[in-house]
């Protein structure tokens, strides 16, 4: 079965999970590759948070499926997406100042 054009339907196709693990696979060698590139640069936290953003997205998109999930399940596995990499930079730019 196939998604309807608001994806609001469940598909038994893997397909997309297969792509959607595929680009997981890649964003992980992407962040490995730009650690490793960059070394301990101190800009490196900002493009690693948005690929933990991203991969969430995906995860929670394709095998979470939030768009078919209640909207107040959905919302709330939103802003845990975002929490997450916020508490990165946050924990990056004030950790100093919370350890002392």
């Amino acid at each position: 079965m196939k998604t309807d054009p608001d994806h609001s339907t469940l598909t038994t196709s893997v397909t997309p999970l297969f792509f959607a693990w595929l680009g997981l696979l890649a964003l992980t060698g992407f962040s490995l590759w730009l650690a490793r590139w960059s070394g301990h640069a101190a800009w490196l936290q900002l493009p690693v948070a948005a690929i933990i953003w991203f991969k969430g997205w995906i995860v929670a998109r394709f095998f979470i499926e939030t768009r078919l999930a209640h909207p107040f399940i959905a919302w709330v596995v939103r802003v845990f997406i975002v929490c997450v990499p916020l508490a990165l930079i946050l924990t990056v730019w004030l950790g100093e100042r919370f350890a002392s």
